[in-house]
């Protein structure tokens, strides 16, 4: 849709839209209500400043939205539609990768307790095994903080496909 189409639409539609991109309530609410936006960067530009205020709950209970790395969604929805394709770089019948992400998602959620989120889009499932690993090593607040630039690329990738606007970057 066009920035003028987003701007249009009633509050509670605008907010479900970009719930679809983050389900974070004040993320969705403050984006939708600061309409209209004259272009999409400032769209962009408020959804930016809005994921720096994230906290570490929303961040948590955001998480509930996304399946393991290495894992097809088995909702339905928006939401599972961007990630079916988002980890579309992960070959299914590679069942070393498979096994060797599966044993560190393990790991992952038992060192810092929440499934491990990456930006799939555009990566292989070898450099997200690569990125699992590394982050293996950090430090709890460390994580978070990873945890959290990861979700907001994630959202602001999916806004851009909400607005199917190549001229905008994430």
């Amino acid at each position: 849709m066009r920035i003028e189409e987003f701007n249009a639409l009633p509050g509670d539609e605008a907010e479900a839209a970009l719930r679809a991109c983050v389900a974070i309530d004040s993320w969705t609410h403050v984006l939708a209500v600061a309409r209209p936006y004259g272009e999409p960067a400032d769209l962009f530009a408020t959804a930016r400043a809005q994921a720096a205020t994230w906290t570490p709950a929303e961040i948590e209970g955001a998480l509930a939205d996304h399946p393991r790395i290495g894992e097809r969604p088995t909702g339905s929805g928006t939401a599972a539609d961007h990630s079916r394709r988002e980890q579309g770089g992960l070959d299914p019948a590679d069942a070393d990768l498979a096994d060797r992400l599966r044993m560190g998602n393990l790991a992952y959620e038992e060192k810092f307790g929440r499934i491990y989120l990456a930006r799939a889009k555009g990566r292989t499932g070898a450099e997200l095994l690569a990125l699992l690993e590394e982050r293996l090593v950090n430090d709890p607040a460390t994580e978070l903080a990873v945890t959290k630039e990861q979700l907001a690329e994630i959202a602001l990738l999916r806004l851009t496909d909400l607005l199917a606007t190549e001229s905008v970057s994430a």
